[in-house]
């Protein structure tokens, strides 16, 4: 397993590894290599995958506790709830679900 989402994160995007290469400064071959895992960016480097792609640094890591990748804000009558976990949906699901019956 490699590392990096950056395959599946380049087709969200719908981007190819030879766009990102030649936005980020680096050779089609580097892209390729980070892709298959044969290799990892530099620190700079993969800021600037990152800046690139409009991603947070997160979302290009696989998660490494098991499940799935949750990261983001919802805006729920006026109050904006931070989202990092299966567990804090969850609650967030049941104050909604609470509210409506």
């Amino acid at each position: 397993m490699t590392v990096l989402r950056l395959k599946e994160v380049l087709s969200e995007k719908d981007m190819t590894g030879k766009d990102l290469a030649a936005a980020v400064g680096v050779t089609p071959v580097s892209i390729s290599n980070i892709v298959q895992g044969n290799s990892f960016p530099k620190p700079d480097l993969l800021l600037k995958i990152c800046s690139e792609l409009d991603v947070d640094i997160r979302e290009l890591f696989h998660p490494t506790k098991g499940g799935a990748l949750l990261n983001g804000f919802v805006e729920y009558q006026g109050k904006v709830h931070s989202i990092k976990s299966l567990g804090e949906l969850e609650k967030l699901l049941e104050i909604v679900k609470n509210k409506n019956h």
